[in-house]
């Protein structure tokens, strides 16, 4: 299925609206990690005939610094470009808002992320030495690599 992703609109997922943990899943591995940031952040969904196909959250940091905590898509839509849409959005709304600066955190082994973020203009400034290790449960791997540290990105957006 292709998309046409420029005439779609993503909304922000209402309060008393169910929370779409199996997306979020995707990109953060344990629903005790997702509980940490959720509550206190925006969710933003990409939906079509009322099927929700991808998601992100918007966490607020300082007064002008926001963060990308999750961005995940559908795995049936992967590959059609809904993960750069998402994160243009995410800026798009971020600059809306009056944020001067959006950070986003991905593992030591997502390859694939780390080259789409840089690529969008976000630059290493951090790593966050075993946090994986400290703040999950069992062992993840990703690309046949132990995750172990979150790298940091940033990217000025005003």
């Amino acid at each position: 299925m292709n998309l046409d992703l420029e005439s779609k609109k993503v909304r922000q997922l209402g309060k008393n609206e169910q929370i779409p943990y199996d997306l979020l899943l995707l990109a953060d591995e344990a629903m005790e990690a997702i509980n940490k940031y959720i509550y206190d952040s925006d969710i933003y969904i990409l939906e079509i005939e009322n099927k929700i196909l991808a998601v992100y959250v918007l966490q607020l940091l300082k007064k002008d610094e926001i963060e990308i905590k999750n961005i995940a898509v559908d795995k049936d839509y992967q590959g059609q470009g809904i993960g750069k849409f998402l994160l243009r959005d995410a800026t798009n709304k971020a600059k809306e808002q009056g944020f001067k600066t959006m950070l986003i955190g991905t593992s030591n082994a997502s390859f694939k992320q780390l080259y789409i973020y840089q690529k969008s203009g976000f630059e290493i400034y951090d790593i966050k030495e075993n946090f994986y290790i400290n703040n999950y449960p069992k062992p993840i791997y990703e690309n046949g690599l132990l995750l172990k540290h979150m790298i940091m990105l940033r990217k000025t957006i005003a």
